[in-house]
Parts: C-alpha cells; structure tokens; sequence
C-alpha cells in the first residue's frame, strides 16, 4: 500500500514525506500510532488543494501509515531467543503466549524449503501464516500462489493446478499453465488440501517427489521448483484411517507442521487485534469502543476467530459513520446479546481477587437477568439481592 500511495502521489506531482509531528502549515496527515494523533506521522504539503482534495489524500495516507507502523514493528522485534515478547510477526498480529510459540516455531521452519502443513480452525489466518512464511524465507522475492481446492471441481482443479494443453477439453482454445508452473522458484500456498480427490492427490505427491508433471491433455513432462505449503481444517490423519486421503501424501506435507491457536485460546490478544483492525478500516480518524462495547467483544466467544472479529470491526467502523466511539448497540444481535450460560465456566482472572469476585458477579448478573427476560425484580429475588442493589449493578456493569 505504501508502495502504491507513493506512486499515486507522484504521479500528481506531489511528495510524501515522514515527519516527527503533525505538521503546523497545510497538510494531508496521518498519524502512525493511535495512541498519539499530533507525533510522528506521513504528511503530503499541498496548500493549493481544496480540502475535500486534501481529505482524500489523506485517507489513503492512513492505509500507507499502517504499512509503515508495521514496518516499525517488525524492525523493533527482538531478535529470536530475546526475553521481549513480540505483538506481530510479517503481517501476523499477537502477543499472548500461544503466539509467540507460533512466532519462535516460524522462525526455524521458514528459512528451510520443507514442506508445511498448517492446521488450524476457519478463521485463525492459516494463508496470513503461509505468507509471514513466505516473507521470512529466501524465497520472498519470488511469487507467493494461492488456490483453495474446495473452490474447484476436481475437472478445473486439475487445470488450475497443473495447466491444460490445446484441445484437451471444450473450451480450450490455447495452451495454459497451471499455478505449479507460475509459482516456479517462489511458495504456493495449496489451502483446504483435505478436499482434494485422490486422483489429484497422486499427482500432487508426483510433484512433491520429484518436481514433475504433466498438464492435461499433454504427454511432456515438466519440472518446477516450488516449496508447498497445505493448509486444512479438517483431521487429515482420521482420514488416512477412513481411506479418504492416501497415507503417502499425508506424510509428504506433514513434515513440519504448524498449529494455529483459536482466538478463545488467546483473548488477550482481542483489544490488539480490535485496534489493528480499527486503524485498518477507518476512514479518517481512528475510532474507540465504548467500554461496555469492548467489554462484551472480549466476553464473546469468536466461533469464526480472527476473520469473524475483524468482519465485526469493519461493520461497526461503517455503523458508526463519523462518531468518533463506537458503543455496545452497534453490535451485531448475536455478539450484543451474547452472554455465558449457567453451565459454562466463568473465566476468571485468579491474579486479582476483585477482578476475579467482579467477572462472577457480572455473570451471575447476565444469567439471571436472561433468564427472567430482564426482570429486574425476578431478577433481584433469584439472586438473593435488593432490586435497588441489582439495578445499581446492572448500570456499573452496563448490563442494558
């Protein structure tokens, strides 16, 4: 993106520069922290454009800021086996433990050409993790290929994956290389591997062995050199057991393996990855959540981890049009009116004993009150407590 602002700039004449403040005369600025809108930022001195001109420049300085906050970063990052804990790696955002696990595990798999498979829930950035992979490995100025196999059926599969010769089909009217041979030299990224046929299987293993194959309809055999990367959700060793996928190509992509967290095994990761988002979709200034709108986003679950939080950070972006915070009732229903039921464990913070007493009687408040259908009163009697007192905590917790 920055890149691509550079350019858009330049070729209207105008220049980006990197300052240490917000500048004083007229400018396009944006800021790289969030934290501190008048430091450090891009700016593009343009005095003679209107403002709806200047407004726009700026937006699409706000996309290269992000770029070069990222960049910041990554430079920042201690080095691998340093007692700092990183937030991000190549695109990559978290600091929880389970992720610097992944980061310190990334570390020695990418600089090898070994095979990867990458594990994990519909969500939690397995293409983001094959990419960070591509950027720290000797491969990185080379392409990067991407294809999901369950986008195909396995006829345009098999063309997608390893090209067609003219006249091999209908509709094949010249010849076609596939996604191997373009991602010669460079990483190809084979993402839901698990719903691939057996027939393409074997021609997959074909060129995990040896770097051979042959396009469809063609007798000539060529050869590539490309790392793979597979990616799936699904349990790949229960279906060697069942026969749905050949054992010999399991163990050709399950040399080095990668195991992604979901996000409920890391919300300490959540206000992070609420503020990348928020900076990343905004559309002039950065937006904040309310605390009540940030209290149940780190509450609710995340079945849809990663994706499903920023697709929820991008629609309250738009929602809340140019407020500048974005409270609890621009949620989405199923997220504004989550809340545990009285079965599921409360996780509690057992390293502070208010915090742990408050998160207990915040959902004992929720439960109660979901049960009676906001009841105060029936509410208040189930609980064991005076209806002022229970009204009183509602509002402290902003429970309504």
């Amino acid at each position: 993106m920055l890149k691509h602002v550079r350019g858009v700039m330049r070729r209207r004449g105008l220049e980006l520069t990197l300052v240490e403040k917000r500048p004083v005369e007229t400018a396009a600025f944006a800021a790289l922290s969030a934290d501190d809108a008048n430091g450090a930022g891009l700016a593009v001195f343009a005095p003679n454009l209107s403002a709806p001109e200047l407004a726009l420049i700026e937006s699409m300085l706000g996309e290269a800021a992000l770029d070069v906050a990222a960049a910041i970063r990554d430079r920042d990052e201690p080095a691998h086996g340093d007692t700092g804990l990183r937030t991000s790696y190549h695109g990559i955002f978290g600091s929880a433990p389970a992720m610097q696990e992944l980061y310190n595990l990334l570390d020695r798999v990418a600089p090898s050409d070994a095979t990867v498979l990458i594990q994990g829930e519909n969500g939690t950035g397995k293409e983001l993790v094959s990419r960070a992979l591509h950027e720290a490995s000797e491969r990185r100025d080379r392409k990067f290929i991407v294809t999901n196999c369950s986008a195909f059926n396995d006829n345009l599969l098999d063309s997608e994956l390893f090209g067609h010769k003219r006249g091999a089909f209908t509709g094949a009217v010249s010849d076609k290389p596939g996604l191997f041979e373009i991602a010669d030299g460079g990483t190809f990224f084979l993402d839901e591997i698990g719903d691939m046929s057996p027939s393409l299987q074997v021609k997959v293993l074909r060129v995990l062995q040896d770097g051979s194959f042959t396009r469809v309809g063609d007798t000539d055999m060529r050869k590539v050199d490309v790392r793979l990367i597979c990616a799936t959700n699904r349990d790949l060793a229960a279906m060697v057991a069942n026969g749905q996928f050949r054992e010999d190509l399991y163990y050709r992509i399950h040399v080095l393996t990668v195991a992604l967290p979901p996000l409920r095994e890391r919300r300490e990761d959540i206000p992070l990855l609420i503020e990348h988002f928020l900076a990343r979709h905004r559309r002039t200034r950065i937006k904040r959540l309310t605390p009540a709108c940030a209290a149940q986003m780190l509450a609710y679950p995340w079945p849809g981890n990663v994706r499903e939080l920023e697709n929820e950070v991008e629609r309250l972006v738009v929602l809340a049009g140019d407020a500048p915070s974005i409270d609890i009732d621009l949620l989405s229903p199923r997220i504004r009116q989550w809340a545990p039921s009285e079965d599921t464990p409360a996780e509690i913070d057992t390293g502070s004993l208010p915090a742990a007493v408050e998160a207990l009687e915040r959902r004992m408040i929720s439960v109660a009150m979901r049960r009676h259908g906001g009841n105060k009163t029936r509410a208040a009697e189930d609980l064991k407590v005076s209806r002022r007192n229970l009204i009183r905590l509602v509002q402290k917790y902003q429970l309504e």
